[in-house]
């Protein structure tokens, strides 16, 4: 984990990597509690039978799920120790290259784009790219809006 005493300190890193996240473990079952919760139980996410004569050999996380994924990613990645408040404000250009097989280990890597001054805090700009172990293409990249409030 990167540990930033205050907010301020972002400022100046854009264009760097700002944290690295643990591993999470995408299992069938944390699939199946996103498909009950979303009503999205397409076969290709849920049904482990059907699903190995698939495209892709078997069960794979929603890309919703994947991107569900980001705040607790953060969360183990990134610590600014006077921020009281985060928010997520939006994302822009969402793509998932790569699917993320049910068992696989994710993890993410953010890189900080811009830090832009809001009242009581800032909004950061930080690319996300999610990549399963051992992959050779990430399973999701995206521009993730957050505000951070002091």
């Amino acid at each position: 984990m990167t540990a930033f005493a205050r907010l301020a300190e972002l400022a100046g890193l854009e264009g760097q990597v700002i944290g690295v996240s643990d591993w999470i473990v995408v299992d069938q079952q944390r699939i199946d509690r996103f498909a009950q919760a979303t009503g999205d139980a397409q076969w290709i996410h849920v049904d482990p039978l059907r699903a190995a004569g698939g495209p892709f050999g078997g069960t794979v996380a929603h890309g919703f799920l994947t991107l569900a994924l980001l705040p607790e990613m953060f969360a183990s990645a990134i610590a600014i120790a006077d921020v009281r408040m985060g928010l997520n404000y939006g994302l822009d250009r969402v793509r998932f290259p790569a699917p993320v097989p049910a068992g696989a280990r994710l993890r993410a890597e953010f890189r900080l784009l811009a830090v832009e001054a809001v009242e009581g805090g800032a909004q950061l700009r930080t690319e996300a790219i999610m990549t399963c172990a051992d992959a050779a293409k990430p399973a999701c990249v995206a521009e993730w809006l957050t505000r951070h409030f002091v």
